[in-house]
């Protein structure tokens, strides 16, 4: 090993037996594969100057350290890989410096590196880690690649604590797969954060993912991933992702989440995907997205069966999801949810959408049905939008007192609270037609004998429809017993439709 550093080659200890180079098998590595951890340590930190012309790295394969790998406080300058490797302690980094780590495919008990920092890669991808992984306040000069690793949970619950954690450029955690808690609250990701495929599991906690005002500068992907992906050769160093997101048809694994996610206050800006992902949440776990800002929010996962979802206070420009997403009544949450456009996949008519809105305000509130609204009124689609504020007033309706309530079913009885103004006329048509042919049997006598005009049915039944126009028959005639009734009951369904459609037009000339 110590040669090998000294040229930058390979120390490789491997047997050359499948079945027997595995470092997460049963099979034990005698006293032949095995190197102490001290002496790798001291190796790292103070060891010999390379043979000329060769740069110094340490570069181990099918090794088992023994020991505790003691690094923190350290700094480490030359260039580390160990692929296929056996730790049999945990390995301590905390506050080391690296310039780049690559972990390949290595049994760890534990990998404990809070601060660390390193000027290029962080690499673990399919590494195994018993107790959990510890990157609190770590800083990662290029890219962090968890993919395909399995971690397990620590003393406290958590498979992977990096609080504070910032990554210069991409994480990657293709098909990662995690029981405990995954805290990144405060992390902050230079480029794109991609789970896709990844299983987070955390059952009995309140989250399986904890990243409260995450900050990722382009897109964060919780999405399916394509299984037909070329696998991994002999390189030693992994792709850079594995595959796209799947096409509908082709194999996948799904992105899932047993237990709760919360990205309260994340800034993402690109998109937030969740294409393909699934969600297991009991009554009192939630997808929690309050406050989140992005130019781009793709909900079109499966709809969690528990649970709730939380959008509110989120600032979204394009709204992409389906009618079968979202949960129904008592598990969803708009209130102060701000969307500019609307383009889902797939059918997802007008009614669902309200039902939509309906689901997410179990007590009346006019603020989602207003945002809605707006949102297709500026896309163009009056008609939808005049749905939209129907069905804010019919909601309302159902909240006020008796004789409101009366008033409301009166108006939406004859004018449809003024968003259908062509019924309207069609009951003035009615009653003028039904006042007309009332007084065309009468031949009242005029209040002044010397000044009145000539008596017609038609204008006299008008006059009393139209509360402001005056036409010159209304006061001009005296009337008697039912006929006053008669009158006065044209003059106050003429009143209503006035009245009614004053305050739809009026809803009209502000729709802009």
């Amino acid at each position: 090993m110590w040669d090998a550093y000294r040229t930058g080659s390979i120390c490789d200890l491997s047997a050359r037996a499948a079945d027997r180079d595995d470092p997460h098998a049963e099979h034990v590595w005698g006293p032949e594969r095995s190197v102490r951890a001290r002496v790798v340590a001291r190796l790292l930190l103070h060891g010999p100057p390379p043979v000329p012309g060769r740069v110094a790295s340490l570069k181990l394969r099918g090794v088992r350290i023994s020991g505790r790998l003691e690094l923190s406080g350290g700094t480490v300058a030359p260039y580390v890989e160990l692929q296929s490797c056996r730790f049999d302690s945990e390995i301590q980094l905390s506050e080391a410096r690296f310039g780049t780590l690559r972990l390949v495919n290595c049994a760890i008990p534990r990998l404990e590196a809070a601060r660390l920092h390193t000027e290029g890669d962080l690499h673990l991808p399919r590494c195994r880690v018993a107790r959990g992984i510890r990157l609190t306040d770590a800083q990662i000069g290029t890219d962090l690649l968890i993919s395909q690793a399995v971690v397990q949970r620590d003393n406290k619950g958590r498979a992977i604590a990096a609080d504070g954690l910032s990554v210069a450029q991409d994480l990657q955690g293709e098909l990662l797969e995690t029981h405990g808690e995954v805290s990144l609250r405060g992390a902050k990701v230079g480029v794109s954060m991609n789970l896709r495929g990844a299983h987070l599991r955390n059952p009995s906690g309140r989250f399986a993912l904890n990243a409260p005002q995450l900050t990722v500068e382009r897109t964060l992907y919780l999405t399916s991933i394509a299984l037909d992906y070329a696998a991994y050769g002999g390189t030693s160093t992994p792709p850079y992702g594995l595959g796209p997101t799947p096409v509908r048809g082709r194999r996948a694994r799904y992105f899932e989440c047993v237990g709760g996610l919360r990205l309260d206050d994340g800034r993402f800006g690109d998109a937030i995907d969740f294409y393909g992902a699934r969600f297991t949440l009991t009554d009192e776990q939630e997808i929690s997205l309050r406050r989140i800002q992005t130019p781009e929010f793709r909900f079109v996962g499966e709809r969690p069966e528990y649970g709730r979802v939380v959008v509110s206070g989120a600032k979204v420009v394009k709204l992409v999801d389906t009618s079968t997403s979202w949960p129904g009544p008592g598990g969803l949450s708009i209130e102060g949810f701000v969307y500019e456009n609307l383009a889902p996949r797939g059918h997802f008519p007008l009614s669902r959408r309200l039902e939509w809105v309906a689901a997410a305000t179990p007590e009346y509130s006019p603020e989602p049905y207003e945002r809605l609204a707006a949102v297709l009124r500026a896309s163009g689609e009056d008609q939808d939008a005049r749905e939209v504020l129907l069905a804010k007033q019919r909601r309302r309706r159902a909240t006020l007192p008796a004789a409101p309530k009366a008033w409301g079913y009166l108006q939406d009885w004859t004018v449809v609270y003024g968003y259908r103004p062509g019924r309207a006329a069609l009951w003035m048509a009615v009653l003028w037609a039904a006042g007309a042919l009332m007084f065309s049997q009468l031949d009242p006598p005029a209040i002044k004998a010397d000044e009145h005009p000539q008596w017609s049915a038609a204008l006299y039944a008008l006059d009393l429809l139209l509360p402001v126009i005056d036409l010159g028959q209304q006061g001009q005639w005296k009337l008697e017993g039912g006929w006053q009734w008669g009158a006065a009951g044209l003059v106050v369904m003429g009143w209503i439709l006035a009245t009614t459609v004053a305050a739809g037009a009026s809803r009209l000339l502000r729709r802009g």
